[in-house]
């Protein structure tokens, strides 16, 4: 498998950083976490993930695939079937992405916009 990632600096942190390099796009995490229900198919993630443009979740989920977090499986039939699932890499991500999930619920009342002055 091609990694999109050579090197890093192995000082303290290396594996923080090795791991966030491989989550970084801002929709990754959010496509795992829905490929943590099971297989889902493009249109699926669309749906689910209506911020992201076509382009983008396109872009993130080849990325995923390049980087071994996700499998995509190609059906040969007309129109093409394609289906995105976690790879067994992907899926040992569970227990980070749901300590995400948890944290986030704790705190969403942090992220509501501040007020603007008028």
């Amino acid at each position: 498998m091609k990694r999109r990632h050579s090197s890093f600096d192995c000082a303290p942190g290396c594996a923080v950083e090795a791991a966030i390099s491989l989550i970084d796009g801002k929709w990754k995490c959010v496509i795992l976490f829905h490929l943590l229900d099971g297989t889902a198919r493009f249109n699926e993630l669309r749906r689910r993930i209506p911020g992201a443009t076509q382009r983008t979740l396109t872009n993130q989920l080849r990325e995923l695939e390049l980087d071994g977090l996700i499998e995509r499986t190609v059906y040969a039939q007309v129109p093409p079937k394609v289906e995105y699932s976690l790879s067994e890499l992907g899926r040992s991500m569970r227990t980070v992405l749901m300590a995400l999930k948890q944290w986030g619920d704790a705190n969403i009342d942090r992220f509501a916009a501040a007020p603007t002055a008028a």
